[in-house]
C-alpha cells in the first residue's frame, strides 16, 4: 500500500514550490506524491492548481483531491503523459490563486466572529467567499458588519495553529462552529486554528485549510450580499476589495 501523503502545506502554507517523489497513480489518472504543497479540495476550500516539472516533462495541474488511505491525488489539466512512479518532480503552485484562497478563508473565520451564530455551510473562492448561518432574521446593518470585519483585519492579529486530541475536542464541543461539516476525527488529533493570542484571542476553531499568517494580510473586504436560504438560513457573502 502506498503510504499517506505528507501534507507539506500544513507545515508551511507559504511554500510556492517544493520537491517530491511520485509514489503512484490512481485508476482515474491522479498523481500521488510522497509529500505535497497542493491543498486538496475539502472543507469548502478548492484544491490548488499549478504545475509539475520533472526531467523531460512538465504537466499543468488543474486541482488536487483526497484519495484513499490518506493520500492526495493531483489531477492533470490535460490528458498528457504522467510523470513515472519514482520520478523526482518539482511542484509549483499557482500562488496568486492559493494566496487569495488563504485571504478569503481567514476572512471567513473573522466573519464567524462578527456574526456569532452557528454556521451551516461555507464556500471559499479566489474573489469571494460565503458562510451560511442559522439566522432566522437577516441583519439590517450590512455596512456596520463590514466595518466590524475590517476593524478585526486592521488589528493585524497573528493566525496560528495547534493540535488537540479527539478526546479533547469531544470534551469541548463549543469549539465546533460548523453544523454541517464536522472536523475529522478518529485519527487521534484535530488541528485548531487560532486568531489572536492570550487576552487578544478572538477565535479558535477546528480547521484543516490554509490561512494567512496575520489578519492584516487579508486586505479590505466588503460584505456584498445577504441571501435567504431556507426558513432559518441566511447566506452572507464577502468579497476581497483589493
Amino acid at each position: 500500500m502506498t503510504p499517506a501523503t505528507r501534507l507539506t502545506f500544513r507545515d508551511d502554507a507559504y511554500l510556492r514550490d517544493a520537491p517530491a517523489r511520485v509514489t503512484g497513480h490512481t485508476p482515474e489518472g491522479g498523481i500521488l506524491l510522497d509529500a505535497t504543497i497542493f491543498y486538496p479540495t475539502g472543507g469548502g476550500q478548492p484544491g490548488d492548481s499549478g504545475r509539475l516539472v520533472w526531467p523531460g516533462g512538465e504537466l499543468a495541474i488543474a486541482t488536487a483531491v483526497k484519495a484513499d488511505h490518506g493520500q492526495v491525488a493531483l489531477v492533470a489539466a490535460e490528458p498528457l503523459p504522467l510523470p513515472p512512479v519514482g520520478a523526482e518532480v518539482t511542484q509549483i503552485l499557482d500562488w496568486e490563486r492559493r494566496h487569495r484562497h488563504m485571504r478569503v478563508h481567514t476572512a471567513l473565520h473573522l466573519l464567524s466572529v462578527v456574526i456569532p451564530l452557528p454556521v451551516t455551510g461555507g464556500q471559499i473562492g479566489a474573489e469571494r467567499g460565503r458562510l451560511d448561518f442559522d439566522m432566522p432574521e437577516p441583519p439590517t446593518d450590512i455596512e456596520g458588519l463590514t466595518t466590524a470585519l475590517n476593524a478585526l483585519i486592521d488589528r493585524d492579529l497573528p493566525v496560528t495553529d495547534d493540535w488537540i486530541s479527539d478526546a479533547e475536542l469531544a470534551a469541548n464541543p463549543g469549539l465546533v462552529k460548523t453544523m454541517s461539516v464536522k472536523p475529522p476525527s478518529g485519527q487521534g488529533r484535530v488541528r485548531l486554528v487560532r486568531i489572536g493570542q492570550g487576552a487578544a484571542q478572538i477565535d479558535l476553531q477546528p480547521c484543516g485549510g490554509t490561512h494567512v499568517a496575520r489578519t492584516g494580510e487579508i486586505g479590505r473586504v466588503e460584505i456584498t450580499k445577504i441571501e435567504k436560504k431556507g426558513r432559518q438560513n441566511r447566506r452572507v457573502i464577502l468579497t476581497l476589495v483589493d
